[in-house]
């Protein structure tokens, strides 16, 4: 049986380069030669055409929504349908992928025994932790540690518990070598920083088990950053883009168009990650990367494999709670967002991959410079308020007006139909939602797309790190 490393050299479009269509290279030029010619109006038009830049954003940003709208206006009434008939539930085990996670792995690992539905295995991919981790298993589970490369198991329940102790080599490496040592049918990746709500391997299991072509399943999230100032600040911003996020994965799973997993909580097929070469340890984000490859593979040999987000499946995850934090967490995104589009080019525009060929990757390419665009609109503005050509600057703002009330008409629209989604009736409460929707524009944004065109950067120079990120819930919860 060939290597993780030689499937991957095959599979991926990084080693293995396909034939780029014209359509993939027409479609991504057009981005940044519509960004120059936009911008130059600020030097060259008066009034509102000066702004032309803002304007095709607000357009582009409002289409999206609609288009998110119009496929999730009948959520709740699909996910109430009877389910087609089950197969055999698949063996799910759970990989955990740490580093110097001492001071929160025994709060995920007991949350995932606590499950109502546990997982016949967890195992711990510990990626050279340098930390208290062998004091925490020893104390928590009677674990000792073994020697690199080895590893120590228990029984807890009907649950085995295994610790793979690793050298360090990136969250990537430590999944790949957790695949290969796992032996259940379908696998949870979950970060140590993640808590399971109860019901969510239940879920997870009997979305396998309805659909036998699912390879590849996303949980939804929700945010935690801690009891300071900035932490609730965060939290609130993050708690409702988490929600307009996971409402637009779920509109374009009906185009089987969803690219997007969240490694903090996904479930895969194991032989469908191991068929296409397992987790790309140069990316910097291997989850979202992982997708493309198991689409590919699956358009290529006609397997009709689908991938989902899983609206009852539930975690909390620690989010960044600082400035700094969060610049650092949307640098990698983007930046691994960048990487996996320059790399999959080739499916952009190409009808060979279906609905995802044709409307997820050209919108996809066109994202890459949305930040771009957003940043280019507030700094025209800012630049008339300051040199106080504020006749200029007033249509813009009702402009900007006009986009608020949009986005927070849909806002208040969709958490009622994300509640009934995800059996989450708690927290997201409308009066601040109305609060967030009117001061996202002018700060979360701004901090969103300042993190992205530093993943520009990150992404031209070739700088990606997996760094232990700061706890800021969590640990106290610990």
């Amino acid at each position: 049986m060939p290597s993780l490393n030689a499937v991957l050299l095959a599979e991926s479009p990084r080693f293995t380069p396909r034939a780029v269509p014209l359509v993939s290279r027409v479609i991504r030029i057009a981005a940044p030669l519509l960004f120059l010619a936009l911008t130059a109006q600020a030097f060259y038009r008066q009034g509102l055409g000066m702004w032309s830049v803002g304007v095709v954003y607000i357009l582009y940003d409002t289409a999206l929504l609609l288009f998110t709208a119009w496929q999730i206006r009948k959520l709740v009434a699909e996910a109430a349908r009877p389910a087609p008939p089950a197969t055999d539930a698949p063996t799910f085990g759970v990989i955990v992928a740490a580093h110097n996670e001492a001071s929160v792995i025994r709060l995920t690992v007991n949350r995932l025994l606590a499950q109502a539905q546990p997982p016949e295995a967890i195992l711990i991919a510990d990626d050279g932790s340098t930390d208290a981790t062998p004091a925490a298993m020893l104390e928590a589970y009677g674990l000792a540690a073994p020697c690199i490369g080895g590893m120590a198991e228990t029984v807890i329940g009907a649950t085995r518990l295994q610790w793979l102790r690793l050298p360090h080599g990136g969250k990537a490496r430590a999944l790949n070598q957790a695949l290969l040592h796992a032996r259940t049918e379908a696998v949870l990746t979950v970060d140590a920083d993640t808590l399971l709500e109860p019901g969510a391997i239940a879920a997870m299991r009997t979305a396998f088990q309805r659909d036998p072509s699912l390879v590849a399943a996303t949980g939804v999230l929700q945010p935690i950053c801690g009891p300071s100032l900035s932490g609730r600040l965060f939290e609130w911003f993050q708690s409702y883009e988490y929600v307009r996020n996971f409402l637009s994965r779920h509109a374009w799973m009906q185009l089987n168009g969803l690219l997007l997993i969240s490694g903090a909580f996904a479930a895969f097929r194991r032989e469908a990650v191991i068929a296409v070469g397992g987790f790309d340890s140069d990316c910097m984000v291997e989850d979202y990367e992982l997708i493309h490859r198991l689409h590919r593979h699956s358009h290529d040999h006609g397997l009709g494999w689908n991938v989902s987000v899983v609206g009852g499946a539930l975690a909390r995850t620690d989010a960044p709670a600082t400035i700094r934090g969060f610049l650092k967490q949307r640098q990698r995104w983007f930046g691994g967002f960048l990487q996996t589009q320059h790399w999959n080019r080739d499916m952009v525009g190409n009808s060979r991959y279906g609905l995802l060929g044709t409307r997820m990757l050209p919108v996809k390419a066109l994202d890459t410079l949305q930040p771009v665009y957003g940043l280019a609109a507030f700094a025209i503005l800012i630049w008339l308020v300051a040199t106080g050509r504020f006749y200029l600057a007033f249509p813009i703002l009702l402009v900007m007006v006009a986009k608020i009330v949009i986005d927070l008409t849909f806002h208040l629209w969709s958490l009622g139909i994300y509640k009934r989604w995800t059996g989450r009736p708690e927290g997201l409460r409308l009066l601040p939602a109305l609060i967030a929707a009117l001061a996202e524009p002018f700060s979360f944004q701004v901090l969103r797309h300042t993190g992205a065109v530093l993943g520009w950067y990150a992404f031209l120079t070739g700088s990606q790190t997996w760094t232990r990120a700061t706890r800021s819930a969590l640990e106290h919860q610990a």
